[in-house]
């Protein structure tokens, strides 16, 4: 029985001994370590642009009226057919016209020579009223009549000028190059002044039109490159330069209205094409660029992460605009520092990293 509780007493002591030293060891607490991986910030030369849509239209366009009345002969074009300015496009029945013409240039003959004989007595009693061998009140008749043929002669020439006027208005020519959009008439149709024959559209150059936010406006100048995309040929880039900056931001929308003029020497751009436009605001300089991907977005707040000996340090940073899959840093960043690219949505400052090699 004594051995029993000797035992037992030795085993108690042990525990305890046990215990007490466990109790005075140190804890080792092993610090977090996220493992990223970065780039170096960059400078790269690029010109600062900014990115809209847009949609291509004829530079001009214009619908073509009949100016007289009459029988319409002839139209020689049809809808997309190509048109040089001063081309004949149509021709009324002149019929009409040309005999018009005939009788004012008779009518024009009759009043000058009714003027020619009134002069040669106004001559000839002129010069009895000046010996006194003519009353006054004959005198005044025949300067009456005298101004009266004068009067009838202009009117016949102004008859004659607006009858070779209308002659002319029976054929109709273009105004301008282009290609037309719609023909209105056809042949034998019946026309009055005003009738619309045909409409004519500019395609070389063409037009396009866009609008830039309220907040890039003020860096708008005619003269700048406009670079843009069709859908229609995607691996196509194609450009122009800005004409037009419209005087006032539309009230609704807060955008400003921009036109740029496109050469298009094949035809191979259409009006009505949608575009995907860049205007590139200035010259290139160097820019701060880091991948778009390391950006960290927290509210208002932009951030980037950098290393500095093997710990994450937030930067709080600008940025401008974005180039491809590259992100302008405008403030907040020096090219050169190493850039967290991946593994940054795990860190924090001051964190532990394990750059991956």
């Amino acid at each position: 029985m004594m051995k029993y509780a000797v035992i037992l007493m030795l085993a108690i002591s042990a525990l305890f001994i046990n215990y007490g030293c466990g109790k005075n060891e140190p804890v080792v607490k092993k610090e977090k370590t996220i493992n990223v991986a970065v780039k170096p910030a960059e400078i790269k030369s690029l010109r600062p642009f900014i990115e809209t849509v847009g949609t291509l239209n004829p530079n001009d366009e214009v619908t073509i009226s009949a100016e007289v009345d009459g029988i319409l002969q002839d139209i020689s074009v049809d809808e997309g057919t190509t048109v040089t300015k001063g081309m004949l496009i149509a021709t009324i029945d002149d019929t009409d016209y040309s005999l018009e013409v005939i009788r004012a240039k008779s009518a024009l003959k009759q009043a000058e020579s009714n003027l020619a004989n009134i002069r040669l007595e106004y001559q000839r009693k002129e010069a009895l009223h000046k010996d006194g061998h003519l009353p006054q009140h004959d005198f005044d008749s025949i300067t009456a009549r005298l101004s009266l043929a004068e009067s009838d002669v202009d009117n016949a020439r102004a008859v004659l000028s607006l009858s070779e006027h209308k002659l002319t208005k029976t054929k109709i020519y273009s105004p301008i190059s282009g290609v037309v959009k719609e023909r209105k008439v056809s042949g034998g149709n019946f026309i009055r002044n005003g009738t619309p024959v045909c409409t004519i559209i500019q395609v070389d150059p063409l037009k396009l039109n866009f609008t830039a936010s309220e907040k890039d406006s003020g860096i708008l100048k005619t003269g700048q490159d406009v670079h843009f995309r069709v859908e229609t040929f995607h691996d196509r880039e194609f450009k122009g330069k800005l004409s037009i900056i419209y005087p006032g931001l539309d009230e609704r929308t807060r955008t400003l209205r921009a036109e740029a003029l496109v050469p298009n020497p094949g035809g191979l751009l259409k009006p009505g094409f949608f575009a995907k436009v860049t205007l590139y605001t200035g010259g290139a300089k160097g820019t701060v660029v880091v991948p778009a991907t390391a950006l960290v977005y927290e509210g208002e707040t932009i951030k980037v992460f950098t290393i500095n000996n093997e710990t994450a340090k937030e930067n709080k940073v600008k940025i401008g605009s974005k180039y491809g899959e590259m992100m302008e840093i405008v403030d907040g960043l020096k090219a050169g520092e190493n850039v967290v690219i991946a593994g940054q949505q795990n860190l924090s400052e001051g964190l532990k990293v394990n750059v991956a090699r």
